[in-house]
């Protein structure tokens, strides 16, 4: 296996990265040489691979055991980091185990043991109570969005999971948010902080938007109207809320997606999927996608409830106007609603000026096999180009899982597509193809 560890730079090339932003320069740099780091930066600059990057160093190659422990606070932020580490493909194996999914395909991937194994709380407390891998090997933990997994409700199983980790020798902290407390028995030593969340120069907007009825529904249609075809996550507070505009925007024929804990886990990552492929440019969702979900860069998003908290107005807005670009977070308000002592009473937005929302392009097919059955993007790329006749640049975003696939095409061919590809062979497989 040695011979197939790549080099930093051979990563960066394989993810189509020419050079690390400062904050992934100083981050790496900074892990390499400390035990202890914390690393602070908003939302959506890359912290994954600041330290990803460092903690492959960290591995031996020639070790079929579990060295490296990362702790994240949501399935959703566990699957992106795997998807990450992954996509460096670094030679060494990652695998993410998280609640909602069947406990049976975790013991299938550990029957070989990764290298990485990512996590949420509850699910590696479950591994460790069972013994299912030894825990000597593991020398770095990484404890991600930790404002998040050191909260009270996590305490008792990560105290539990850290006080079986006695062979540390690396302990990576990050977060998006600053002055959160760090408990003792994290046992973080004089630790190296690395701080650059008021480092970035943010181009967000606010703007605010008055609705003359208590009931948003219509003032958010003429704002949706105003924005036009633009990418943007409409935040709510309540599961209800969500439930209630989700059918006011089916009435509207608005394409959307929802997102929310109370969704089944296979609806929430295929919510995530056709909103990063385009087939829906507008995400309903609690703030569980503030944080922690891999998403494009944001045009917009919309407080359609108002955020109880300064940390979910910080988190709301950092999903976009992201890195360099510009965005525009709307805070929509009945005319006597009071604002949150934290949101100052922005400049209004007149959104007189209404536009036609056009057909979205892009339409989602599932494909019936994955990974485990030896396809490749390539694969799934040359059925829909030699069998389905689509032109290369027809094709959209491919998303490989383990056991199926998802791809982006346009929506006008969609039918035609399924009609004549559904039931082809994909490796040795019959796969099943249709709409999600």
């Amino acid at each position: 296996m040695a011979n197939q560890i790549k080099n930093q730079q051979e990563i960066l090339q394989k993810l189509g990265i020419t050079q690390l932003n400062r904050m992934q320069e100083e981050a790496v740099a900074t892990i390499r040489k400390n035990d202890n780091v914390i690393l602070l930066s908003p939302t959506g600059t890359g912290k994954t691979l600041a330290f990803a990057l460092p903690l492959l160093e960290f591995l031996d190659p020639n070790l079929e055991e579990i060295q490296a422990l990362i702790l994240v606070p949501s399935r959703e932020l566990a699957i992106q980091i795997e998807q990450v580490i992954r996509a460096m493909g670094s030679g060494f194996k990652v695998n993410a185990v998280y609640g909602g999914r069947p406990m049976s395909k975790d013991k299938i991937e550990l029957k070989h043991l990764p290298a990485i194994l990512i996590g949420t709380p509850g699910r590696i407390s479950d591994h460790f109570a069972n013994e299912r891998f030894s825990k000597e090997y593991i020398k770095t933990l990484v404890l991600d969005e930790f404002d998040k997994s050191l909260e009270v409700g996590f305490e008792y199983e990560m105290r539990g999971i850290i006080n079986e980790l006695t062979t540390l020798n690396n302990r990576i902290l990050t977060s998006a948010t600053q002055g959160v407390e760090i408990p003792d028995f994290v046992a973080l030593q004089k630790p190296n902080i690395i701080n650059y969340l008021k480092a970035t120069t943010s181009k967000l907007q606010i703007k605010t938007v008055v609705s003359p009825s208590k009931n948003k529904q219509n003032t958010l249609l003429h704002l949706l109207n105003f924005i036009g075809n633009k990418q943007g996550i409409i935040f709510c507070n309540l599961k209800d809320t969500i439930q209630t505009l989700n059918n006011f925007l089916e009435t509207k024929n608005i394409k959307h997606g929802c997102f929310s804990g109370g969704m089944e886990q296979k609806d929430r990552e295929r919510s995530l999927i056709k909103f990063r492929n385009g087939t829906n440019q507008l995400l309903v969702a609690t703030d569980l996608a503030a944080r922690g979900i891999d998403v494009p860069e944001m045009d917009f998003i919309i407080h359609y409830e108002l955020p109880q908290a300064v940390e979910e107005f910080t988190h709301r807005n950092g999903r976009t106007a992201r890195v360099a670009a510009e965005g525009t977070a709307f805070i929509l308000k009945w005319k006597d609603e009071r604002l949150p002592e934290f949101i100052k009473e922005e400049s209004l937005q007149n959104i007189t000026k209404q536009a036609e929302r056009e057909a979205v392009f892009w339409e989602t097919l599932f494909i019936s096999g994955g990974r485990k059955d030896k396809i490749s993007k390539g694969d799934i790329a040359g059925l829909f180009i030699k069998q389905g006749k689509l032109g290369k640049n027809e094709l959209g975003i491919i998303e490989l899982k383990q056991d199926c696939a998802f791809v982006a095409v346009p929506a006008t061919q969609s039918n035609n597509l399924v009609d004549i590809l559904n039931n082809s062979r994909l490796k040795k497989k019959k796969v099943r193809i249709y709409k999600v």
